[in-house]
């Protein structure tokens, strides 16, 4: 059917190795990807939410300008991490680099509890950052290029939402962990405990990995033909096997592909600015509204209950379970609607509700209408549609551009959003100030309700109807041989 080409004189071959992997039904083989590469954002949101109450802070002798910049080194680190293994992935293939970024961040983590001093834990964060900026682009590419078109939306979606079921137990471990009344403990003990969990988990997640074969539409563009289709037949074989059928593939489904083995820069460049300028804008803007509400929201919701309700510090993380509730439950809930309902309306229905809900908060808020409990409950509602529609912004931006590029699109983008998105917690600190005006707060939630919608207009306007239609069929591969295809490189 096709042959793998040399690297002196590429020849096309003829694959239907696309079509043959987005007919597949949903089977164990799926699943296994499911568990096996999600899971790094349960250990992120695990972890983020364990050192967020920085337990480290009194052994290594750290102020509050040193425990803050420990979160901005930590970022720093993803941005990097997502630069450097985004091009990576796209040039050495998904499964090297989800193996490799993910042992990174375990080794890192693993390695921080052990800080003797606030250097070292810095060093270590920035490396741990490192990995999970890798995995972001490594995992959402390989997730969309295994899994069947027609799962493609609710299973990203659901896969970038269990952030918060990570967060939320790490809030439930930091009552064992950092417990008060037992302070040697926290201060010995606990924090560096928090640090040893994500290792411990990972380990199986690494055996569950190997078994993850590399991405067959992946190995095609570059001249593994022959290696894909062992793939793609083991698991039809293994689908027949347990009683099921499947649809036959026809060579009118074929393309032709021309394998390369990267892409210049240039030539990337001229894809996002020149060939995809409206799809460039649009997930431009998806990330960085998405980022900003979340950013600013997420680290300020504690200074807010404090100042403006008084809630004590101690019950801070009791307000924090249903918020983290909420923003997982929202993309399980809403996740397949992206698959039927479509792209374009969810994202604008999940962006525009959430501003809503924001809006009529802040005016509550502004009105000292609400109490502390009112007030989250708010959140959790906005925060259920605004996950959905955050988690579709890493859908968008790893579907709508070539396959080559997969790995380089979702790292710019997430770079970019989170340099921006940073200036979310500086903004709102600014504005919840000792907590005796609402005024300038009410004002900020405004704003990001704002700059949500604003989101989300911007998606119903440029967004791309991918819900259903296979990656090849959303965007060329740069490899495609153009003989066979008169609008490669247009937009739709």
């Amino acid at each position: 059917m096709s042959k793998t080409l040399s690297e002196e004189t590429p020849q096309p071959i003829r694959s239907v190795i696309a079509a043959r992997m987005d007919r597949l039904p949903w089977t164990k083989f799926h699943w296994t990807v499911v568990v096996g590469l999600g899971v790094s954002w349960i250990l992120d949101g695990l972890e983020v939410q364990i050192v967020a109450q920085n337990g480290f802070a009194t052994a290594l002798g750290m102020d509050s300008a040193q425990i803050g910049l420990t979160g901005t080194i930590y970022l720093l680190g993803q941005v990097v991490g997502a630069l450097f293994f985004g091009r990576l992935a796209d040039r050495l293939g998904r499964k090297r680099l989800f193996i490799l970024t993910l042992a990174i961040y375990l080794v890192a983590s693993g390695i921080a509890g052990f800080s003797p001093n606030m250097e070292f834990l810095w060093v270590f964060r920035f490396i741990a950052g490192m990995g999970i900026g890798g995995e972001y682009t490594a995992i959402n590419s390989a997730i969309d290029e295994l899994i069947p078109s027609k799962y493609r939306g609710r299973v990203d979606i659901a896969v970038n939402g269990t952030y918060w079921a990570g967060a939320a137990l790490g809030a439930a471990a930091n009552f064992f962990l950092l417990p008060t009344g037992n302070e040697d403990f926290a201060n010995s003990w606990g924090w560096r405990i928090g640090f040893f969990i994500g290792p411990v988990l990972g380990l199986i997640i690494i055996y569950l990995r190997r078994h993850i074969p590399e991405s067959p539409r992946w190995m095609v563009t570059h001249g593994k033909s022959e290696e894909a289709h062992t793939i793609v037949d083991k698991i039809e074989a293994d689908i027949k096997a347990s009683g099921r059928t499947l649809s036959e593939v026809t060579d009118d489904q074929a393309m032709l592909i021309a394998p390369m083995k990267s892409v210049p820069f240039g030539k990337v460049v001229r894809v996002f600015f020149r060939e995809y300028p409206k799809r460039t804008f649009l997930g431009l803007s998806m990330m960085i509204t998405q980022s900003f509400l979340y950013n600013a929201i997420f680290f300020s919701y504690a200074m807010v209950l404090e100042n403006f309700y008084a809630v004590p510090k101690g019950d801070i993380a009791f307000y924090f379970f249903p918020f983290a509730i909420g923003n997982l439950i929202g993309p399980l809930v809403l996740g397949p609607l992206f698959d039927t309902i479509g792209r374009r309306k969810m994202i604008f229905g999940t962006y525009g509700l959430a501003a809503v809900v924001l809006a009529v908060s802040a005016a509550l808020f502004q009105a000292n209408a609400i109490n502390a409990t009112v007030h989250v409950i708010l959140w959790c509602i906005a925060f259920f549609f605004a996950s959905a529609g955050a988690s579709s912004a890493y859908l968008t931006v790893s579907e709508i551009f070539p396959l080559e590029l997969r790995g380089q699109a979702i790292s710019y983008f997430f770079a970019v959003a989170q340099i921006v998105g940073a200036l979310g917690p500086v903004i709102f600190g600014s504005l919840v100030g000792d907590g005796t005006d609402r005024g300038p707060l009410a004002a900020g939630y405004y704003l990001g309700a704002g700059v949500m919608l604003l989101g989300g207009v911007i998606a119903l306007i440029f967004g791309i109807n991918a819900e259903g239609k296979g990656l090849e069929d959303v965007a060329d591969p740069i490899s495609k041989v153009k003989a066979e295809v008169s609008v490669e490189g247009k937009e739709s």
